[in-house]
C-alpha cells in the first residue's frame, strides 16, 4: 500500500524539497532567509520584475519602444511643457499618422490648446524621430507639418511649436542639417502627456540612486530589529511538549 502525507504528496514528492542542494530548496532558503544581503537582493530582483513587467505592457499597447519619452526643453511649449511624460505609440496605431495640412482638413489637433509661437493654431500628429535616422543622438520631439516627395529626399517636414523655423533648416550637432523625416525615423506619435511625471527620466540615475539607498536602509534597520528582538529574554524558541 502506498503512504501519502497529510498534505496529499507522496514521501519521494518532498525529497527534492526538502533537499537544500536541490533547485526547490535553494529557491525556498532564499524566500525565507533573513539574511540583509539576500533580503535586499530579493527586494532588487522583485523591483526589477516589476519594472520589466510594466515595460512589456507597454511594448504591447503602443506598438514602439520606447514608450514614453520625457520633454527635455522647450521647444513644444506650450502645448508640451519641460518634465511632461508622454506616451508613445506606433504611427499607424489609433489612426493613421495626420501632418497639419491633413489635420487641418480633419479637423485632427492633438497638443493643440494653445496656439504656436507664430499665432496659429497647430493641427497634425506630433511624432517623436531620430534625425538622420541616427540611432546614436537623441530623438526630437515635434510636429509634423508636411510632407515632400522630391530629390531633396521624401519624408515629413517637421517643427517646434515654440520654434521659429522648421527643423530641416536647422543643424544639429554630430550629424549636420536635419534631413525631411523617413518613415522609417519615426519612433512614434505622442498620445497623451502627464505633466511633471516626466522629471522622473530626466533624473534617473539619482532617483534609482534615492531608491537603493532607501531599500539598503529598510533592510539594515529591519535585521537590527529582528536581531534585538531574538536577544531579549523569552524571546527563544520554546521546545515542543511531548
Amino acid at each position: 500500500m502506498t503512504e501519502y502525507m497529510g498534505d496529499g504528496l507522496q514521501p519521494e514528492d518532498m525529497e527534492g524539497a526538502s533537499d537544500p542542494g536541490s533547485l526547490p530548496g535553494i529557491v525556498r532558503r532564499v524566500r525565507e532567509s533573513t539574511h540583509p544581503a539576500v533580503m535586499l537582493a530579493r527586494d532588487i530582483a522583485w523591483v526589477l520584475a516589476v519594472v520589466g513587467a510594466i515595460a512589456l505592457v507597454l511594448f504591447l499597447v503602443s506598438g514602439t519602444w520606447p514608450a514614453v519619452v520625457a520633454i527635455e526643453s522647450e521647444s513644444m511649449v506650450p502645448n508640451m511643457q519641460v518634465g511632461d511624460l508622454v506616451f508613445v505609440v506606433a504611427p499607424d496605431r489609433f489612426g493613421g499618422l495626420q501632418t497639419w495640412a491633413e489635420g487641418e482638413l480633419s479637423g485632427y489637433a492633438p497638443f493643440s490648446t494653445y496656439p504656436d509661437r507664430q499665432g496659429a493654431m497647430p493641427y497634425g500628429d506630433v511624432i517623436i524621430y531620430r534625425p538622420n535616422g541616427d540611432t546614436g543622438v537623441h530623438p526630437i520631439i515635434h510636429r509634423a507639418i508636411g510632407s515632400v516627395d522630391g530629390t531633396g529626399g521624401a519624408g515629413y517636414i517637421t517643427k517646434g511649436d515654440n520654434n521659429q523655423g522648421i527643423d530641416q533648416n536647422t543643424y544639429y550637432p554630430g550629424i549636420g542639417t536635419i534631413q525631411p523625416v523617413r518613415k522609417e525615423w519615426v519612433i512614434g506619435k505622442a498620445l497623451f502627456s502627464v505633466p511633471l511625471v516626466g522629471y522622473l527620466p530626466l533624473n534617473i540615475i539619482p532617483f534609482a540612486a534615492l531608491i537603493l539607498l532607501l531599500v539598503i536602509l529598510h533592510e539594515l534597520i529591519g535585521g537590527r530589529s529582528g536581531e534585538e528582538e531574538s536577544k531579549k529574554p523569552g524571546t527563544g524558541k520554546k521546545g515542543k511538549r511531548k
